[in-house]
C-alpha cells in the first residue's frame, strides 16, 4: 500500500519538470492524479496512465481553475491534495524590468497560487473532510537575485500566502505547506540559462547553473527525483501535523 493510496490530487505545471515528477511519484504511491498545465500537447504523453487524468489550465484564470477542480472531482469523486506548482520566469536585469514582465510572472506565480488555494479550499470545505494544499516556493523566496527580481517577489508571495492560508484554513482541517527547491536541472532552467545569456548576465551555456552549483553544500544541482520524496511526504498522512511551513530542498545552498 502506497503512502498516498486513495488520495485524489491535482498538480499544476505538471507537463514537465518538477510538476511532472511530483505527479508520477504520487501515482507510484497509489494516488489518483490530475496533471494540469497550459501545454496541452505535452500533457498528451501522460493521459494514458492508470489513475491519471489531464486538464489544460491557465492558473491565473479562476474559471479555468474551477473547471480543472470540477473535472478532478467528476473523475475521482473528491479532491484531497492540491499542488500549486505552476510557475514561470523571464530574467531581466533589474533596471530593465517592465510592467509586462512583472505582471506576467506575478500573474501566474502569485495570483495563480492564490486562486488555486482558494478554489481547492472551497472544494475541500464543501466535502467536509479536510485536505492538503502544497505550494511551490523557491530559494528565491529567501533572498533576492538581481536578474530575476519579479520571480523572487512572486516566490516571497508564495511563502506569505502559504502562511496566511494555513492560519485561515486550520479550522477546516486543511493544512497548507510548501517546499522551496534550489537549482534543479529541468527544462525551465534551460530556458533561464538562455535568457541570462541574452541579457548579458552569462557568457556561455551552463554558466549560471555552474555558478549557483558552487554554493551547494551537496556539490551538485538537484534532479526532479531529489524533490519528490518531500512532496509525497507533504501529500501523505505523515505530514498531518505540519502547516504553514516551507521545506527547503536545495542541497544546503541557503541556510535559514
Amino acid at each position: 500500500m502506497g503512502r498516498v493510496s486513495g488520495r485524489a490530487c491535482i498538480v499544476t505545471g505538471a507537463a514537465q519538470g518538477i510538476g511532472k515528477a511530483i505527479g508520477l511519484a504520487l501515482l507510484d504511491e497509489g494516488a489518483e492524479v490530475c496533471f494540469a498545465d497550459r501545454n496541452a500537447e505535452k500533457l498528451d504523453a501522460i493521459a494514458d496512465r492508470d489513475r491519471a487524468i489531464t486538464a489544460t489550465v491557465d492558473v491565473s484564470d479562476r474559471s479555468q481553475v474551477r473547471a480543472m477542480i470540477d473535472k478532478t472531482v467528476d473523475a475521482f469523486g473528491r479532491l484531497d491534495v492540491m499542488f500549486n506548482n505552476a510557475g514561470v520566469n523571464k530574467p531581466m536585469n533589474f533596471l530593465d524590468v517592465t510592467e509586462e514582465n512583472w505582471n506576467f510572472i506575478m500573474g501566474i506565480n502569485g495570483l495563480g497560487c492564490l486562486i488555486g488555494m482558494q478554489e481547492a479550499a472551497r472544494q475541500m470545505i464543501a466535502q467536509g473532510r479536510g485536505g492538503k494544499i502544497v505550494n511551490t516556493a523557491s530559494i528565491a523566496s529567501r533572498q533576492g537575485f538581481d536578474n530575476v527580481a519579479p520571480y523572487c517577489a512572486s516566490k516571497w508571495a508564495v511563502v506569505s500566502l502559504t502562511q496566511s492560508a494555513a492560519r485561515d484554513l486550520a479550522r477546516h482541517d486543511i493544512t497548507v505547506t510548501g517546499f522551496a527547491p534550489g537549482v534543479v536541472a529541468t527544462e525551465m532552467w534551460e530556458e533561464v540559462d538562455r535568457d541570462l545569456m541574452q541579457i548579458g548576465a552569462a557568457e556561455r551555456p551552463g554558466q549560471a547553473m555552474e555558478e549557483f552549483a558552487a554554493d551547494i553544500l551537496k556539490g551538485r544541482v538537484a534532479t526532479p527525483a531529489d524533490i519528490t520524496g518531500t512532496t509525497t511526504f507533504l501529500a501523505s498522512p505523515e505530514s498531518d501535523y505540519m502547516t504553514g511551513q516551507i521545506v527547503m530542498i536545495d542541497g544546503g545552498m541557503t541556510l535559514v
